[in-house]
């Protein structure tokens, strides 16, 4: 038989329990690379917040097409933006992107992805070697057998000369397989072999390590080198990162590569570095979604964003809590408000950060009904209650965790909206 929840209550103040602690997210102690253009700076690392990264799909050699996206990603929030660099055509484009960028007001940092011929266009194209502000490298594409290190070497030496750092990212799909061959006929030795996905783990963790090390060889400072390797599968992303914290204290870019469309793509993405944050690894973040047809590419930045803010690390937009709505609220009043507010604080967000400091922490409520309404209203800043399906037609207001006022009848939408505003004014604007 049950026992009753009155049995639990402690007799004295002693035998209290242990308070629950918050769950906050483990703090992050690496090394901090700094990426700069212009008069920005990014720094990686550290003690920085998470960054946020993107990339363009489109053909880098469309000038113009590439610098809208990138100022389209820019805007949306993120704050490296990666671009292809794969031809001589490609590579002559890009310090015409970045000074169509400037003209645009547009400073954010770009980094180029180099696979198979970096070497020889970091080389041969000085002038887009320095308009990039890092370099991505990917181990398993600079060359095999002998090349390998020479033109590892080449890429390496490029960024020294033009001071940039450089992120070494492995991918699974692109892997180096000299060493994955070496560490399968190593682990054949053993009296307990490692089983399969053993050996890949280890080898997605030895490429990064190993060609980190090269790089610092060759005169690379530690902190300007941001490792990766990235694979599909949410739990194979969670070990092998956990590997790579525990065995460097380089800073950690977090991404699940090929994470799919819609739905499943931000599910898949959000489930690794959701736990992986958690932990406190991870100092850069990509969202790789594949988009619908005629989606924005800006998709993935929005999801980034809202990793990064549901889990506490940072704050972009305000917050609006809206129930899921149940027999209750048949009614879709509280939904259309939910919404029309929602997309009215995204949109201010652009001018309001300048002008009111430390709205993006904001926390609004737009409740269906008075079963949870009133107290979720509470704890936000501020919250509406509607009425629910046979509820009276009023609409308490709380701020600040007080009633401040009762709304009725066909203008409920724009006089909450008011409020809002009116609320925002008298908290967040800059003292004149």
């Amino acid at each position: 038989m049950p026992t009753s929840e009155a049995s639990f209550v402690p007799a004295h103040a002693e035998d209290l329990p242990t308070p629950i602690a918050p769950a906050t997210p483990a703090s992050r102690r690496r090394r901090q690379a700094k990426v700069s253009w212009g008069s920005r700076d990014v720094t990686i690392g550290g003690d920085a917040p998470v960054r946020v990264q993107s990339m363009t799909n489109t053909d880098t050699v469309d000038v113009i097409g590439t610098a809208i996206q990138v100022k389209e990603l820019a805007q949306a929030g993120s704050e490296l933006v990666r671009i292809t660099v794969n031809t001589p055509e490609a590579a002559q484009a890009v310090p015409a992107i970045r000074d169509q960028l400037d003209r645009m007001g547009i400073d954010v940092p770009l980094v180029g992805d180099f696979h198979y011929n970096g070497h020889r266009l970091l080389t041969e194209y000085p002038a887009m070697a320095q308009a990039l502000s890092k370099y991505r490298i990917n181990p398993g594409n600079v060359g095999k057998g002998d090349k390998r290190d020479r033109q590892f070497t080449m890429m390496i030496e490029a960024a020294l000369r033009h001071d940039k750092p450089v992120r070494i990212g492995v991918n699974w799909g692109s892997l180096d397989q000299e060493l994955l061959a070496q560490l399968m006929d190593d682990n054949a030795q053993r009296a307990a072999p490692w089983d399969a996905q053993q050996v890949m783990y280890e080898a997605l963790v030895s490429s990064a390590l190993r060609s980190a090390a090269a790089a610092c060889e060759l005169g690379m400072d530690p902190g300007q080198i941001v490792i990766s390797c990235k694979v599909s599968g949410v739990r194979d992303l969670v070990a092998v990162y956990r590997a790579l914290a525990a065995r460097c204290d380089h800073p950690l870019h977090l991404g699940l590569t090929e994470a799919g469309m819609g739905t499943k793509g931000t599910v898949a993405s959000t489930a690794a570095l959701a736990v992986l944050l958690q932990e406190g690894i991870g100092d850069t973040i990509r969202v790789s979604l594949t988009p619908h047809p005629g989606e924005p590419r800006t998709q993935e930045v929005v999801v980034a964003l809202e990793i990064l803010q549901a889990l506490g690390l940072r704050a972009f937009n305000p917050s609006v809590t809206a129930c899921p709505g149940c027999g209750r609220t048949t009614s879709t009043t509280f939904q259309q408000l939910a919404k029309q507010i929602d997309d009215f604080l995204r949109a201010q967000m652009p001018t309001w950060k300048s002008r009111y400091p430390g709205v993006e922490n904001l926390k609004v409520a737009v409740m269906g009904c008075i079963v949870n309404g009133p107290g979720e209203s509470k704890h936000a800043d501020i919250g509406i209650s509607l009425p629910g399906t046979g509820e009276a037609p009023a609409a308490p207001v709380f701020i600040d965790g007080q009633k401040a006022t009762t709304l009725r009848g066909e203008r409920i939408a724009q006089e909450f909206r008011s409020i809002v505003e009116d609320y925002i004014e008298r908290r967040f604007a800059r003292p004149r």
